[in-house]
């Protein structure tokens, strides 16, 4: 074969004083290779930093990235991205979409047409979280690459997920919510400027840098441009999430941190405005300050826009929205949301001054289930927070240190134990993410699902958060624990945090892969605790006959009007167009779930079938009104009996459709054969279910 060469210089940057001459040589048996000359002795952090940068792009123009991803390359995220849509209820059912490391988040206008059950089994589907409208579909790695194949497929995010009409909330599900939409897409940019703050501390604490370097002071302004700007950044996330004018919004938290309000603020006396104290402030690294302002401004813009003059609207609303919610935020906002903040972190500094290094291995300890149930998010506020002021957390992103390193050893003691190839390569994979401080893959790939590997990552999370609470370690970034951002425990006053925190790491992993090595067998890898109780679906399947849970008229599924059902995306089916508000049992089993916004039933029966009874159309905009469930989740139940009752006339004065789909959401274990046409009685047949063999 003929061999050719081609030699070019790709890249020449000088910059303060050094150059960079990366000169390749490509064939059909060479990578390219680099060479770096330094002009300066101490500029190399120059280098170092664009090595980061060009990192991925080696060799080959993929390099690292090319070998870290060259087994999910041959994925099909485009299959995976339609199945996923499809059993989350299709696009139409998607109020909201979004993304965090490894899960897609989705807000749901009705939860009822999600078949979660169906989607734990779909490929590349790692695990579910369902609650209320909020379902969290567990990706892993490849998130990014599956989101990306979504948003080809429709458009989620247009209008604000607070405007969906979803199911029945409590409060604190809903502030939850909110919170882990504001503040989770900052983490990237708080996480990468607080990475980059400790590069630069290893460089001048080695002597390679001064902070009087130009070098230095141009990476050091970008990286505390985070923090600084950080209520900017807020105001952003809050507009996406309320659904407002983002600009307006950028602009209100602009002005609060701008140099002449900070000016105005701090003159003698303080400011008065129209004979009103203004308190002095500074709202410089504040985030819920922000948040209070932009949600103000949101409401004033709702409000505003409704009376309007189209014709004048496109500046008089921002003119109103400015006139009014800066004053207010000033005088009002402002320092409420800066005593908010305060308390926060005042409450979660007085838990570790009250219970100290325990505080920290209890966090730890029990992170593995707060992670699965996606309560972890409710720290995220604290952490950006603490980050922000007064600069570092000693509770949650140190406990985090201990949790994730744990997973990561935990897996690769059972990838030396088991005898199961395919286990194995999951669990070296989810070990190595583990170690690197991404934790789904190793919670719902290897750990959750077994008990021993469970009962490990717990003791010895307990066993690193205590040494590290002991030794009392700081984080300065709020980033995710993990060999590659260590450098987050750099504390410049005290060089031993550093030290302390590699040695928690060491014993993390040490004490999860010994005690995961004497613990683990391959015949204990089923009896794991689940995140969720798991419905009664041991029975073999086995053909039946599915009677009517209602009185009225049966109709064929297809004339539905809801494309969901009509099109049989949940599975196949009949439905009943209800004359009596009440909902029988149509075999025996168990109730799976009633829902929150108690429209719809789902349950198990004897012989496997997985059955989605959904009161009419639409109905979960009435937030439960109208409907008296008669039974709980994990009820066994006989066929004939009372599940629920419903105000047919109270529903239909509603301007909502009662007609109700009976569907067997196990598609791929039954074949379904209508019964029944016209009109049918509780308990008569309705459909015959076959099962395939």
């Amino acid at each position: 074969m003929l061999r050719r060469g081609v030699h070019f210089t790709i890249l020449w940057i000088q910059v303060t004083g050094w150059t960079c001459h990366w000169s390749c040589r490509q064939d059909l048996t060479e990578h390219p290779r680099l060479t770096i000359s330094l002009s300066q002795e101490g500029e190399a952090v120059g280098c170092v930093l664009l090595g980061l940068f060009l990192l991925p792009f080696w060799p080959n123009g993929k390099g690292c990235v090319q070998s870290t991803r060259r087994i999910s390359q041959v994925k099909n995220y485009k299959q995976t991205a339609a199945d996923v849509l499809r059993l989350v209820g299709g696009d139409k059912n998607v109020s909201h979409l979004e993304h965090c490391s490894t899960r897609l988040r989705f807000t749901l206008a009705d939860p009822a047409k999600a078949d979660a059950a169906a989607l734990k089994k779909t490929p590349g589907v790692m695990g579910v979280i369902a609650s209320g409208p909020q379902c969290q579909v567990v990706i892993g790695n490849d998130v990014i690459e599956v989101y990306d194949e979504l948003l080809k497929l429709g458009s989620f995010n247009a209008a604000a997920p607070a405007a969906a009409s979803g199911g029945k909330k409590n409060i604190g599900g809903l502030i939850l919510d909110y919170m882990v939409g504001i503040f989770q897409p900052l983490v990237p940019a708080i996480a990468g400027a607080g990475v980059l703050k400790a590069i630069l501390t290893i460089f001048t604490t080695f002597g390679l840098l001064s902070s009087s370097d130009v070098v230095y002071q141009v990476f050091y302004n970008v990286a505390d441009a985070a923090l600084y700007y950080l209520p900017v950044l807020v105001a952003f996330t809050t507009a996406t999430k309320f659904g407002c004018n983002k600009l307006v919004a950028v602009a209100l938290a602009a002005a609060m941190i701008s140099p002449s309000t900070s000016a105005l603020l701090a003159t003698e006396g303080g400011a008065y405005f129209f004979g009103l104290h203004i308190q002095s402030i500074g709202y410089t690294g504040q985030v819920f300050p922000s948040i209070l302002i932009v949600i103000f401004m949101a409401f004033l813009e709702k409000w505003c826009n409704k009376w309007c003059p189209k014709a004048i609207r496109v500046f008089f609303v921002p003119l109103f929205c400015f006139a009014v919610a800066f004053p207010v935020g000033l005088l009002l906002l402002g320092p409420l949301g800066y005593n908010i903040g305060s308390l926060l972190t005042s409450a979660i500094l007085g838990l570790y001054n009250t219970l100290g290094w325990l505080a920290v291995a209890l966090v730890a300890a029990i992170l593995p289930f707060m992670i699965s149930l996606g309560m972890h998010k409710a720290l995220v506020p604290y952490a950006v927070a603490s980050i922000a002021d007064p600069g570092f957390d000693m509770l949650y992103l140190p406990a985090s240190l201990a949790h994730n390193i744990s997973e990561g050893g935990a897996c690769l003691a059972v990838a030396i134990k088991t005898k199961d190839e395919n286990l194995r390569s999951t669990a070296i994979s989810a070990g190595i993410s583990g170690l690197f401080g991404i934790t789904e893959p190793a919670l719902y790939g290897v750990t959750l699902q077994r008990r021993k590997v469970t009962i490990a990552v717990v003791l010895s999370s307990f066993i690193g958060g205590l040494f590290i609470g002991l030794m009392g370690i700081k984080a300065f970034a709020a980033v995710g624990p993990g060999i590659a951002s260590m450098a987050m425990y750099i504390d410049p006053a005290n060089s031993m945090n550093f030290v302390w925190a590699c040695v928690g790491f060491a014993i993390s992993v040490a004490a999860s892969f010994i005690l995961t090595l004497i613990l683990y067998k391959d015949e204990d890898d089923t009896d794991a605790p689940s995140a969720e109780a798991a419905p009664d679906s041991s029975a073999k399947p086995a053909s039946c006959t599915i009677a009517s849970p209602l009185e009225g008229k049966a109709v064929p599924l297809t004339s539905v009007k809801d494309e969901v059902f009509s099109r049989k995306i949940l599975g196949d089916g009949i439905a009943v167009v209800p004359s009596k508000g009440e909902l029988y049992a149509p075999a025996d089993g168990t109730i799976e779930s009633v829902f929150e916004s108690r429209h719809a039933i789902s349950m198990v029966t004897s012989t496997g079938a997985e059955l989605l009874m959904h009161i009419g159309m639409d109905t979960v905009k009435l937030e439960g009104k109208g409907f008296a469930p008669a039974v709980k989740n994990g009820d066994k139940v006989q066929k004939g009996q009372l599940l629920m009752k419903f105000d047919i006339a109270a529903i239909q004065a509603a301007g909502f459709d009662t007609t109700t789909p009976i569907v067997v959401t196990n598609g791929d274990t039954f074949t379904v054969t209508p019964a029944a046409d016209g009109a049918v009685k509780p308990g008569a047949a309705l459909m015959k279910l076959e099962a395939v063999q």
